[in-house]
C-alpha cells in the first residue's frame, strides 16, 4: 500500500498556492461565469487569492480557530476558495455544508456543527443576513457565531503569521450522507487532498493549456476536488457556474464550455441525460470540439445515457473519446478510477440473470437478458483496487463480482468521532493477506476485467429473492421507461420483508402532466408488468409520489434506505393508492 506521494514536493494546498502566487501572480485561478460563458464576477488571480487567503487566515486566528472545526456556508462563488485556502493556512478544519433554504437544511447545518464540535460559521455577510431574516431566533442557530469572511480587508494579510502544516493533519471534514443514513464527517488530511489532486491530474491532464468549467456544488466532494483543488494543483483556470444556473437550463453549461473553450468538465450521469434530452434546442453554432475530458461520475453511469449524449452532440464537435466514466467516493477523498480521455467509453453486455447470482456472463447486446455495465476505467492510479468476497474476506479472481475494497494515500482517515464505524469501514483486513494492511470497504459491488473496474451496485441495496440478487439501479432504469415524461433517477427500488422472502417495492415520482397522459392505474400496471418481464422479479407494490419528494442526498443521489424507511412509517407523499 502506498503511503507517500513521490511525484511532488508540495505537502499541502497552502504551499501550492504560495508557489503559484510567487511564479504566476497575475494568472487567473478562478472566475464565476454565467451559463453563456460571459463573466459575472471579477476574476481571481493567484496573487489576489494568496493575499485574500492570508487575510482570512489572520481573521480566523484572531478568533482562535486554529486546530478547531468551523462550518463553511457559502454559495458557489469566489469567496469559497478564498475562505477554504484561508482555513488551510490557519489549520482550521473546514466542514462545508449547503446553504439552507428551508428548515430541513438548517437542521442539517446544526447536526453537522454539533457532530463536528463547531461553534463558528464561516460565511458571507449576505448569507448571514439571509439566514437571520429567514430563520430569526431558530434554536438551530443558538450558540453559533458568525465570521463573514467577505468583510475581511486584504490589509489584514500582513498580520498573518505562517503555521507549520503537517501532511497528516486534518484539512477538512467532508460530510456525506451517502445514499443512506445520517451525515458522517469523512476526515480528509492534507496528504489525502494532495494525493487525490495528483491522481485526478494524472488521469485527466489539464496543466498544458487546459480550462476547467464546472457547475458542481462546491460543498460536495466532486465539486470541491474537481472545481477548486485539482485546478489549483495543476495551475489551470477554473470557470465556475452556479448550480442553480445549470438546473434552470442545462444547455447553458455546454454553451459556457464552448464560449470559454473549456477542456475539462465533470458531472453526474443525470446531467448528461438532461443535456441529451435538451439537445434539440442546442444553438447551431455550439462548438464542443475543445473538450478533452468529459467526466461522468458521482452516481452509476448508464450506458444508454453515454450513447445518447455522444450521439446528440457529435454534430457539435464532441469527440466520443472525451467521455470518461469514473468511480469515486468521499471516503477516498474523491477519485478511485476513471477512463482515459484518449480511450473510447465502453460497456460489457452481461446476462442480468447471471448478475443476479453474482456471476459475470457475457451475452450479445440484443439478447433479451442483456444488461450493460459501464467500465469506470483502469484501476491503475494511486488507489489500489481489490475485489473481495465480503463473506470470506478473500480476494476474488477477475470476472467475479465482489465488494470493492481500496487502499492507498487517497483513503481518508475515517469518520469523525465514530470509532466503531471507522473500524468497520476503514480498517478491514483480508483473511488471505497481510494483517497489517488496512482497507476501505466501499459497500459497492463490482468486478475487474482486463484491468478495468466495473461497478455493479451497492452491497446493502441488493435485493435478494429466493437466493437471487437483483440490483436496484437496473430495476429503476427499467421503471423510467414505463411512461412518457418520467425523468432520470425518478424512482427507488427496495425490498421489504415478505415473510418467506423479500418483496420488491418501487416508488416513482410523478407530476400531474404525466398522470394526465398515463393514469395512475395504468402506470402502476405498466411498472409491474415491465419490471417482471425484463428482470423476472414480481413487484409487490408500486407507490406513486409527488414530484420532488423522493429522498435524496445533497448531491442528488436517491436515498433508497431513507425511502424504504419513509415507506414503512407511512410518511411518503403518496398520490392515489398505488397497487
Amino acid at each position: 500500500m502506498t503511503d507517500t506521494i513521490t511525484t511532488t514536493t508540495s505537502p499541502d494546498l497552502a504551499t501550492m498556492l504560495a508557489r503559484r502566487a510567487a511564479e504566476t501572480p497575475d494568472t487567473v485561478a478562478y472566475s464565476m461565469v454565467r451559463p453563456t460563458g460571459r463573466p459575472r464576477d471579477d476574476e481571481l488571480t493567484y496573487g489576489d487569492l494568496e493575499i485574500a487567503a492570508r487575510a482570512r487566515a489572520a481573521a480566523m486566528a484572531d478568533r482562535d480557530l486554529g486546530g478547531r472545526t468551523a462550518v463553511m456556508l457559502y454559495p458557489s462563488g469566489l469567496e469559497f476558495p478564498r475562505a477554504l485556502l484561508g482555513a488551510q493556512l490557519a489549520r482550521v478544519r473546514a466542514a462545508p455544508v449547503k446553504v439552507p433554504n428551508r428548515r430541513s437544511g438548517l437542521l442539517r447545518v446544526r447536526a453537522v456543527a454539533d457532530d463536528a464540535g463547531a461553534t463558528t460559521i464561516l460565511t458571507t455577510a449576505a448569507v448571514r443576513d439571509q439566514l437571520v431574516a429567514q430563520f430569526g431566533d431558530a434554536p438551530e442557530l443558538s450558540g453559533l457565531s458568525w465570521l463573514c469572511t467577505d468583510t475581511v480587508a486584504d490589509e489584514v494579510a500582513s498580520a498573518w503569521s505562517p503555521r507549520i502544516i503537517v501532511p497528516d493533519d486534518v484539512a477538512m471534514l467532508q460530510y456525506t450522507s451517502g445514499s443512506t443514513g445520517m451525515p458522517k464527517g469523512v476526515v480528509v488530511s492534507h496528504r489525502n487532498f494532495c494525493a487525490n489532486a495528483e491522481d485526478l491530474a494524472r488521469r485527466w491532464p489539464v496543466a498544458d493549456g487546459g480550462r476547467v468549467v464546472s457547475w458542481l456544488p462546491l460543498f460536495h466532494d466532486m465539486g470541491l476536488l474537481f472545481g477548486i483543488v485539482m485546478p489549483l494543483w495543476s495551475g489551470a483556470p477554473a470557470h465556475l457556474m452556479a448550480p442553480d444556473d445549470f438546473v434552470r437550463r442545462p444547455l447553458g453549461w455546454l454553451e459556457a464550455i464552448a464560449e470559454l473553450r473549456g477542456t475539462h468538465t465533470a458531472a453526474p450521469n443525470l446531467a448528461y441525460e438532461l443535456c441529451a434530452r435538451a439537445a434539440v434546442d442546442a444553438r447551431p453554432d455550439l462548438d464542443l470540439s475543445c473538450l478533452r475530458a468529459t467526466i461522468s461520475g458521482s452516481e452509476p453511469v448508464r450506458w444508454d445515457t453515454v450513447q445518447r449524449f455522444a450521439a446528440a452532440f457529435a454534430p457539435y464537435g464532441l469527440e466520443r473519446s472525451s467521455i470518461s466514466p469514473g468511480y469515486g467516493l468521499a471516503e477516498n477523498t474523491l477519485k478511485v478510477s476513471g477512463s482515459r480521455s484518449t480511450d473510447q467509453p465502453r460497456a460489457r453486455w452481461l446476462s442480468a440473470a447471471a448478475l443476479a447470482d453474482r456471476k459475470v456472463v457475457g451475452v450479445a447486446p440484443d439478447d433479451p437478458d442483456a444488461t450493460a455495465v459501464v467500465s469506470c476505467g483502469p484501476a491503475d492510479g494511486l488507489t489500489e483496487v481489490t475485489i473481495v468476497d465480503p463473506g470470506s474476506r478473500t480476494r476474488c479472481p477477475d470476472e467475479t463480482i465482489g465488494e470493492i475494497w481500496l487502499s492507498g494515500p487517497c483513503v481518508a482517515q475515517g469518520y469523525w468521532q465514530r470509532p466503531v464505524e471507522t473500524a468497520e469501514t476503514f480498517e478491514a483486513t483480508l483473511a488471505d493477506g497481510d494483517p497489517a494492511l488496512r482497507y476501505l470497504r466501499t459497500g459497492d459491488l463490482g468486478f475487474v476485467s482486463d484491468g478495468e473496474l466495473f461497478v455493479a451496485g451497492r452491497l446493502k441495496d441488493v435485493i435478494i429473492r429466493f437466493g437471487r440478487n437483483y440490483y436496484p439501479q437496473d430495476l429503476e432504469q427499467t421503471t423510467e421507461t414505463c411512461a412518457p415524461g418520467l425523468q432520470p433517477s425518478c424512482s427507488a427500488a427496495f425490498a421489504v420483508d415478505g415473510g418467506a422472502t423479500e418483496n420488491l417495492v418501487v416508488v416513482v415520482e410523478v407530476n400531474g402532466r404525466i398522470l394526465r397522459d398515463t393514469p395512475a392505474e395504468q402506470l402502476t400496471a405498466a411498472v409491474r408488468a415491465t419490471v417482471e418481464a425484463r428482470h423476472g422479479i414480481p413487484v409487490a407494490e408500486v407507490v406513486l409520489i409527488r414530484r420532488g419528494t423522493l429522498p435524496r442526498t445533497t448531491s442528488g443521489k436517491v436515498q433508497r434506505r431513507a425511502c424504504r424507511a419513509a415507506y414503512l412509517d407511512g410518511t411518503l407523499a403518496r398520490i392515489g393508492s398505488g397497487s
